[in-house]
C-alpha cells in the first residue's frame, strides 16, 4: 500500500496516479484485513499456549490491544477512504481534470507500520511486568 500511495504521491503524471488510486481499493482492504485477523489468530494461540498467557502480561495486552485497533481501522477508517479514491481515480482516467490527491491515505502507510514497529519492541524487550488481579494473585 505505501508503495502505490507514495507513487501517487510522488507522480506528476496523471495516468499513473489514476491507477494507483484504482489499485488501492482492489488489494488494500480485504487482504490487510484477512492478514490482520490471521495475525490476531496466530497471536492468541501463542498467547494461550505459551507461559506468558494472553492477558498475563502488560506487554501482551498491549500488543493484543495494538492488534484490534489495527484490524478494526481497516473497514471502519480505510475502506470508505479508498472507495472515494477509487472513484476520483476512475474519473480521472476518463479525462475529467480536477484536484485529486491522496489526502488522509498518506497515513495508513506511515501508521500501521509504526504500530506494528511498536508490537515488535514489546515482543522483544517485553516490558511492564505481570498485569495483578484483584485477589493479589500475579
Amino acid at each position: 500500500m505505501a508503495v502505490v500511495v507514495f507513487t501517487a504521491v510522488l507522480s506528476d503524471d496523471d495516468r499513473t496516479r489514476a491507477v494507483c488510486f484504482q489499485a488501492l481499493e482492489l488489494f488494500a482492504v480485504w487482504p490487510l484485513f484477512l492478514a490482520g485477523l490471521l495475525c490476531l489468530v496466530s497471536g492468541v494461540t501463542l498467547g494461550v499456549g505459551s507461559r506468558y498467557g494472553l492477558v498475563r502480561y502488560w506487554w501482551v495486552a498491549t500488543k493484543l490491544a495494538v492488534s484490534i485497533v489495527l484490524i478494526t481501522l481497516v473497514p471502519l477508517a480505510l475502506r470508505p477512504g479508498l472507495a472515494g479514491l477509487s472513484e476520483r481515480g476512475r474519473e480521472l482516467a476518463a479525462g475529467h481534470l480536477g484536484t485529486v490527491s491522496v489526502g488522509d491515505m498518506i497515513y495508513p502507510p506511515i501508521v500501521s507500520p509504526a504500530a506494528l514497529l511498536f508490537a515488535l519492541v514489546l515482543a522483544v524487550f517485553k516490558p511492564w511486568g505481570r498485569i495483578r488481579s484483584r485477589w493479589g494473585r500475579a
